[in-house]
């Protein structure tokens, strides 16, 4: 039997994942000023590449954080 769909704590999974990933941001953008100089620019450009995405998945998260929200009103 499937187990029931419990999201009472789903805000709160989106909410980390949104704080993990601000992270994994500002990690990534000292990164790229401390080294600058020693990595190559096709490293440069996937590293901001994956910041991209990851501020587009913070979006979406948010997006379903709302929509959480509505649902429980």
């Amino acid at each position: 039997m499937a187990k029931p769909d419990n999201r009472s704590d789903n805000v709160d999974k989106l909410q980390n994942m949104i704080e993990n990933s601000m992270e994994n941001i500002r990690e990534t953008r000292d990164y790229l000023k401390a080294h600058a100089g020693e990595i190559s620019a096709e490293e440069k450009a996937s590293l901001e590449q994956k910041n991209e995405r990851r501020e587009e998945s913070i979006e979406g998260f948010r997006s379903e954080i709302k929509d959480e929200i509505s649902d429980r009103m």
